[in-house]
């Protein structure tokens, strides 16, 4: 029997589906009471679901927490956020580490966390039994999905607002917080400020989000590295900031969004999309809340805790939502201040209706009121149904609040998800206009609860000036910046071109003093402002094709504002050409060829694999080299490139390496190994277990023996999973910790067998799983011979073919090939439908302690 092409996707798709849904907020399921199976550690929805011999995907939270007191004794943003980084994850693989050993032992697969030491396994009940009983496991979580949906809210269309600048008329929830009277009376929208969104994802270039966007060059070009991270995946593998949902780019809006709909319409934000589309993963918001600490390039590699946000809004929640607190409390050790909606499970009435992340006490819950004043229906009210503490902690504009929405538009919607962004917007007008709260959490929430107007409604409890409807009451950011320390010094000017005159837009200005640096970017006319704390900074300017100006040694004194005009020298431009040439040294054509960070356009190689960009200024800049589709083993290049005259360079791509860079893949000469032993696989759908003739290592886990198919899949970790349908590699859904040599729909008959065999000798053996002839099931009469070679000296494996015709079928043009590690989340896939193999094709894999 033939099943159909997609139930590994089909099981996640209902996975996600089966999360509970409500209006402008992520909701899951309801908090489980502690399990009175083998641990009241574990929870009492994971226990159900493996009831009778049924399985989960579950996290295994670990006791040791890391020591996060040096970072909070640190001042500069930079450093607390290093000081945080380094600690959680020396803390995390230290105390991981046997943990993860028992799982190897067990040939289980993982995905290990640091900001929460947690540990992300599948398994059964006996698993989970022998998990609970270890003395480092503190607790043992189901995974739980969230949705974003928008029944409650009934969204209703909004019309454009009639200019995109920040003084264009401002929205209600704006002027009732009286963020406009700080923009009037301070002159100030949040600049030098760095605020980012855990959400469904931003549509980048709307209109009133652009120019904002740290990723944003201010020459027509973009960086997505560090400033935008999809671990859902649902972007695309361009990396390009999307929003699949809408969510995400209203809640941005509304924080930093110009044409009047934002708070703090001149702070900088970047973004992480940690809502598939309109389900949200516990995986995915884990990896979300490690990148808003230390962000990465869009491949989650290389962190950079010095690059993360000042400010991170989370306008999502449900349940008990296993283990966030350790996430909030990581991000307040590191001076980021976060925002929490405070759920919308109120009915007007009823208390204790908040709910976590919001509702758990580290975390800064927002509640929501209208325009009237009064409360919203949907509001969450305390005291926390988790932890028993006072919420929600502050109230803030949630009904008919409009902000922008994918396609260049507008929409209005309900819900603490609306309110949340305001208080975070509000945070960075604080934090712009007086710089010496910058990470001070704790004086900073002190400002906001003193700024808020009371309103009396004590029948959830609390008193009239702190409830568990209102919190400390509606946020005033303009009463809160009156209290707080004026010794600010502004610090403003304009950049222009020293030969022309003309004003320079997307130029970024630094202002450095000791560890800590604040910067901004050049607006349309070429101005800049920046509130600095008093001190002796130095300045430095940078933009495309201009040299880099510095200002050195400027005095900064509370009560003495600043003006510094800089006019920047252009630089010459030259030809850069040159070749690309693949792993194997030949001309590579349809490569994509592009220095990031800038406005040269990318240009593609020809069919000898030659590129020229005409035009490019002086300077050091790094050159990007993208293999086009299939990549095959082929890595991506990237290297410096100093520009001071003509440039002609040539660039041999690298062997690709899988996310973690264990394995590398490159094409070798094919040595063909005849089978020599049965296994026994015959007909359709058939399994059966080999046994190994010495330990193979495979993703750090060794094993003796693996699950072979007729689908031309070798498994290490479950005997038989659904291998019938082929996916690209790596994947979530099962099955995992595969070897995909040639993995189709196959069939063997009475011409096709599976043979193994060994040569070499001890200590240089090669062991062999070869599939002779076997039949597609999509059309019987072509057939395909292939093999999968296991190298005992290095550790390497090797996939080659025999047979690989002119057919598409026989070519690959319906099979995965690749290997993936036993969690799903990491992989070298080297093919996916794609007619790419040949009789001279074969593909090494090696592991990087072999290298």
């Amino acid at each position: 029997m033939h099943l159909s092409r997609s139930p590994r996707r089909r099981a996640a798709a209902w996975a996600a589906a089966a999360a509970l849904t409500a209006a402008g907020l992520l909701i899951g399921p309801p908090p489980a009471a502690a399990g009175t199976g083998p641990s009241a550690r574990v929870d009492a929805a994971l226990l159900d679901a493996v009831d009778g011999g049924g399985e989960a995907s579950f996290f295994v939270v670990l006791k040791d927490r890391a020591d996060l007191s040096a970072a909070r004794s640190k001042r500069a943003h930079a450093a607390r956020t290093k000081s945080a980084f380094t600690e959680l994850r020396a803390e995390a693989d230290s105390s991981q580490r046997a943990l993860n050993s028992f799982l190897d032992r067990k040939k289980v697969g993982h995905q290990n966390f640091w900001i929460a030491n947690a540990v992300k396994v599948t398994g059964d009940e006996a698993l989970v039994k022998e998990l609970a009983g270890r003395s480092d496991v503190a607790r043992i979580v189901k995974e739980q999905h969230y949705t974003l949906d928008d029944v409650e809210a009934r969204p209703a269309e909004a019309a454009a607002a009639e200019g995109t600048d920040a003084d264009a008329t401002p929205e209600w929830g704006i002027k009732d917080i009286k963020a406009d009277q700080v923009w009037k009376d301070y002159d100030n929208r949040g600049e030098g400020v760095v605020i980012a969104n855990i959400d469904s994802g931003v549509q980048y270039d709307h209109p009133d989000l652009v120019t904002n966007y740290r990723g944003n060059n201010g020459d027509g070009s973009f960086t997505h590295d560090y400033n935008w991270y999809d671990p859902t995946g649902q972007c695309g593998t361009g990396g390009t900031p999307c929003d699949n949902n809408g969510h995400g780019t209203h809640t941005m809006g509304t924080m930093a969004g110009r044409g009047g709909v934002g708070v703090a319409p001149n702070a900088t934000w970047i973004a992480a999309k940690g809502c598939e589309t309109s389900s949200c993963s516990d995986e995915s918001l884990l990896k979300a809340g490690q990148w808003i600490l230390a962000p990465t390039d869009r491949a989650g590699q290389n962190p950079r805790p010095d690059l993360a946000p000042n400010i991170v809004n989370n306008s999502w929640g449900g349940g008990a939502t296993t283990f966030y607190q350790d996430i909030v409390e990581a991000w307040n050790a590191a001076g980021i201040f976060e925002a929490f909606a405070a759920g919308n499970k109120g009915d007007g009435r009823t208390c204790g209706t908040t709910e976590a992340p919001g509702a758990q006490a580290p975390a800064y819950g927002v509640g929501a009121y209208d325009a009237d004043g009064r409360i919203a229906g949907f509001s969450g009210f305390g005291p926390s149904p988790v932890d028993g503490s006072a919420k929600p902690n502050i109230s803030a504009p949630g009904v008919d609040v409009r902000s922008t929405w994918p396609g260049s538009a507008y929409k209005a919607l309900n819900g603490t998800s609306m309110a949340t962004p305001h208080v975070a917007g509000a945070v960075a007008l604080l934090w712009s206009a007086a710089p010496s709260l910058i990470g001070d959490i704790a004086g900073t929430r002190a400002l906001l609860d003193e700024g808020a107007l009371d309103v009396d409604d004590t029948h959830c409890g609390g008193t009239p000036g702190r409830n568990n409807v209102w919190g400390e009451g509606k946020l005033d950011i303009f009463a809160s910046l009156d209290k707080a320390p004026h010794t600010a010094v502004d610090v403003s000017g304009k950049v222009t071109d020293e030969a022309t005159g003309a004003a320079l837009p997307g130029v970024t200005v630094r202002a450095t003093t000791g560890a800590a640096t604040r910067s901004v970017t050049t607006g349309a006319d070429g101005s800049y402002r920046l509130s600095l704390p008093p001190g002796t900074y130095t300045f430095s300017l940078s933009g495309y094709g201009y040299g880099t100006g510095t200002v050195s040694g400027v005095e900064l004194i509370t009560g003495e504002p600043v003006t510094r005009d800089v006019a920047l020298t252009p630089v010459a431009a030259h030809a850069v050409t040159g070749t690309v040439l693949d792993v194997t040294g030949k001309p590579l054509a349809k490569a994509a060829v592009s220095l990031p960070g800038t406005p040269v356009e990318e240009a593609t190689t020809d069919a000898k694999g030659r590129f020229s960009l005409p035009k490019v200024a002086e300077g050091a800049y790094t050159l990007r080299v993208t293999p086009a589709a299939p990549v095959l083993c082929n890595g991506t290049y990237s290297g410096t490139l100093d520009v001071d005259g003509a440039e002609a360079t040539e660039v041999k791509l690298p062997n690709r390496t899988d996310a973690g860079g264990t394995y590398s893949c490159a094409p070798v000469t094919p040595s063909w190994i005849k089978g020599s032993t049965g296994t026994g696989l015959t007909g359709d759908e058939d399994a059966t277990t080999v046994y190994l003739p010495f330990p193979v290592r495979f993703y750090g886990v060794t094993y003796t023996s693996a699950s072979v198919t007729t689908n031309g899949l070798i498994n290490f970790v479950q005997p038989r999973l659904g291998d019938y349908a082929n996916t690209a590699l790596p994947a979530d859904a099962r099955p995992n910790g595969v070897v995909a040599a040639f993995w189709d729909d196959l069939v063997l008959d009475k011409r096709s067998s599976v043979k193994t065999a060994v040569t070499g000798k001890a200590g240089a053996r090669k062991f062999a799983i070869v599939w002779d002839k076997a039949s597609f099931a999509a059309e019987p009469s072509v057939r395909i011979s292939f093999q999968a070679v296991f190298d005992e000296a290095t550790g390497a494996i090797t996939l080659q073919y025999r047979g690989a015709g002119s057919s598409v079928l026989q070519r690959g043009g319906s099979a995965t090939t690749g290997i993936e590690n036993q969690a799903g989340t990491d992989g070298l896939g080297h093919s996916f439908d794609e007619a790419v193999l040949s009789d001279t094709t074969a593909l090494h894999f090696t592991p990087k302690d072999a290298r």
